[in-house]
């Protein structure tokens, strides 16, 4: 089975930079949405970014302006560079693979579909 492999979380002060990064342990071979979400304790899940190629990315509004995504197809690694981190950006951050996206007043939803791929999360922490 294909799996995702996180990098690059840690504890930056707020209004420092973080890069996270997301493999594939095989090759995908997709054009399908690869996303990036995020969950803080007590709170529900947010979408962060999402791209595809030949797209253009999407973005949350809280995070837009602040964090860039792209894509690396011929490596199937998807990037989050994250700049002037915020003390509410806190929150472990997954990436997904072939994800269904709806966006709507500024919210980025993502959601699973039948071949869905996770990554097992990396903790950002901005205090």
């Amino acid at each position: 089975d294909v799996q995702l492999v996180e990098s690059g979380g840690g504890s930056v002060q707020a209004g420092g930079s973080l890069k996270l990064t997301c493999s594939a342990t095989e090759s995908t071979c997709g054009t399908y949405y690869w996303g990036w979400f995020r969950q803080a304790p007590g709170k529900d899940r947010e979408g962060v970014a999402a791209i595809r190629s030949g797209a253009e990315p999407h973005y949350a509004d809280s995070v837009k302006d602040r964090f860039t995504v792209t894509l690396d197809n011929a490596k199937d690694t998807v990037y989050l560079q994250m700049y002037d981190l915020k003390p509410e950006d806190t929150a472990t951050y997954y990436c997904a693979a072939n994800v269904i996206i709806a966006t709507m007043n500024g919210i980025l939803s993502l959601h699973a579909g039948p071949d869905t791929y996770y990554g097992q999360g990396t903790q950002v922490t901005s205090p």
